[in-house]
């Protein structure tokens, strides 16, 4: 390993009768590391999962290489085939050409085992071996949100989108998003008028930007954040990128938020990845005969997506509750004027606080088939919310 340092810590507990070991791996991974490290990811039939399991058996990305046949054809997975390309000396010649490219571009770097790699995206098992980036990014103890969406966004998803930014600036999370047109450089720009940190990450090496016209937002981003990529100075924006690096996008946040999306695209990959990293999903919705509201609606439709109508969303379905008091006060610029029937049941939950949805209409003197839709009204103005066991709360 050279230089590197290892340290493993295991912490046990019991739980439910049953003993469960975690190990800490903290690494300092010098250039010798990174040099083999790259080689062994250029290996034809070496992707992150395999990178990782071969990296675990052996110590290290060097000891891939040294390794006996015997001791690698223990590892499950790997094979004759996987054997001989491990023996394919161009890798290192790959490896050695972007290490150049690294070191005189001055890049920062993280492994997947590093302190100051990603925490959440640890846990994503084809989360990025190496992870390259560029400006002043500190994600350690972190707040981490992701925003996506269209980009042809309308005026209703940017201002919407602004509005949400300036709500949470109070706890101070760290936007997360593509950088590309849309809702992505809404969400960045908006980041960094708030003063926020905020991270691009990109679908290609860190030796050019797409698409080009963003160039000129390079500065203040780097100055408030920066760019993460896991793709080399050779890798151009092809599509199949974008696809991967919407796990990145998803795999490192707390949660994904998505602001405007059509029936297909890309915002819509970037939710199904959180979904399946068991991540919580937030979409905005709109009317039914939106075209770029038809992919939010979905999502909040099939139960794949909190629906999401004002910053106290966010705050209360991630439980920072403790820090809520900062948005509330911020909240109530965005209430509309209720009706009559409303105003009846949000003076009702003001002062009851959560209450069931029968409880609602006995007390407001509504029947059932009504309260339900006076209730589903309010909660897409923001001034209420549901809660598990078909309760309600005002906003």
């Amino acid at each position: 390993m050279g230089e590197s340092v290892l340290i493993s810590v295991i912490f046990l507990f019991q739980n439910m009768k049953k003993l469960i070991f975690f190990e800490l791996y903290l690494y300092a991974m010098t250039t010798s590391d990174l040099y083999y490290t790259l080689a062994l990811l250029k290996v034809e039939g070496v992707g992150d999962i395999v990178a990782k399991k071969l990296i675990h058996h052996c110590g290290s990305a060097e000891q891939v290489f040294s390794a006996k046949k015997k001791q690698l054809f223990a590892i499950d997975g790997v094979g004759e085939m996987l054997y001989r390309n491990l023996q394919n000396t161009y890798v290192f010649d790959l490896a050695k050409s972007e290490l150049d490219f690294i070191e005189n571009q001055n890049i920062d770097f993280s492994f997947y085992q590093e302190e100051h790699y990603p925490e959440r995206l640890k846990h994503c098992i084809d989360g990025p071996v190496v992870l390259f980036q560029s400006g002043a990014i500190n994600l350690q103890r972190q707040k981490l949100i992701s925003i996506v969406g269209t980009r042809q966004v309308t005026s209703y998803g940017a201002d919407f989108c602004r509005k949400l930014i300036e709500d949470l600036a109070p706890l101070n999370p760290v936007i997360v998003s593509g950088f590309a047109y849309g809702v992505d450089i809404i969400a960045h720009q908006s980041a960094i008028d708030c003063g926020l940190q905020t991270v691009g990450v990109l679908a290609h090496g860190l030796n050019q930007i797409y698409p080009k016209i963003h160039k000129r937002y390079i500065a203040k981003m780097e100055q408030n954040g920066g760019f993460l990529t896991e793709f080399w100075s050779s890798s151009s924006p092809e599509r199949e990128n974008f696809i991967k690096r919407n796990r990145i996008v998803a795999g490192m946040s707390e949660a994904t938020i998505v602001i405007e999306s059509a029936e297909k695209g890309g915002s819509l990959i970037t939710a199904n990845i959180a979904n399946d990293y068991n991540r919580d999903v937030f979409a905005v919705p709109g009317r039914s005969s939106d075209k770029y509201s038809q992919g939010c609606n979905n999502l909040i439709k099939t139960q794949r997506a909190h629906l999401l109508t004002s910053a106290a969303d966010v705050v209360y379905m991630l439980n920072w509750e403790l820090e809520e008091k900062a948005v509330k006060p911020i909240q109530k610029q965005l209430f509309i004027s209720l009706d009559a029937e409303e105003q009846k049941i949000y003076d009702f939950l003001q002062k009851n606080g959560k209450e069931l949805l029968d409880s609602i209409a006995f007390e407001c003197e509504f029947p059932i088939f009504k309260i339900s839709s006076l209730l589903l009204n309010m909660e897409l103005k923001g001034v209420i919310r549901p809660l598990p066991g078909k309760l309600f709360e005002a906003i």
